[in-house]
């Protein structure tokens, strides 16, 4: 699951950037209003938006997202407190509003809930063929049996398994696995889903490829 966070705070930030990343998701990093409107047009699966930014505000880059077509969640996390800010962001597209200084469990928390809402209110748990993947502990597992699993191949498997049914194509597989800012290709998709298609097919998943258009997981009788 890939992330947008603008803050200006650049040690905040990092501090922000490593406890998402460390709780596997992709991190994408910026400080300015023109950086983020720069993304708007890259998929993401949630935004985190400061709303004091050195050259605009972080409401400019809800409005902007919103008006753009970006159903993306939208967490603005932010020190203004006023009811006023709070009735503005939420009225302009946001989803959630958090006050600083947050404990990280809480931001983590509020994170996983918006993802789970943008994914049409699926529940922490998702199923791909005789698996259940438990999207909290990021464990995928049959009859309480772990599947082991590298980082990116959970990623892919979960990205796939909520859009189950639905093609998938390589370039969003690979914008949900990598930040902007990093070297990967298509190939290195490709060997990706090899490695998890050998992993997870004797479970019964099905991840089907769908010449020139990308990757489809299909429901089977528990979808």
């Amino acid at each position: 699951m890939r992330i947008l966070l603008v803050e200006d705070d650049e040690q905040l930030s990092q501090v922000l950037a490593t406890a998402l990343r460390q709780a596997s998701y992709v991190v994408d990093a910026v400080r300015r209003k023109s950086e983020a409107l720069a993304t708007i047009d890259a998929a993401c699966d949630l935004a985190i938006i400061d709303i004091g930014l050195p050259d605009g505000t972080g409401f400019e880059v809800v409005h902007a997202m919103r008006r753009h077509g970006s159903a993306a969640p939208v967490l603005i996390l932010t020190a203004r407190d006023g009811v006023d800010d709070k009735v503005r962001g939420l009225d302009l597209g946001a989803d959630d509003y958090l006050v600083k200084p947050v404990a990280l469990k809480e931001l983590l928390a509020r994170v996983r809930a918006l993802i789970r809402r943008g994914h049409c209110g699926s529940g922490p748990r998702l199923r791909a063929g005789n698996l259940e993947l438990d999207t909290v502990g990021r464990v995928a597992s049959q009859d309480g049996q772990p599947v082991p699993l590298t980082g990116r191949e959970w990623g892919a498997l979960e990205y796939l398994a909520s859009r189950a049914g639905r093609i998938v194509s390589k370039e969003q597989l690979l914008q949900s696995l990598c930040g902007w800012d990093k070297d990967i290709t298509i190939n290195a998709v490709e060997m990706l889903v090899h490695r998890l298609r050998a992993k997870v097919e004797p479970f019964g998943v099905n991840i089907r490829t769908v010449r020139g258009l990308g990757y489809l997981l299909e429901r089977g009788d528990n979808g």
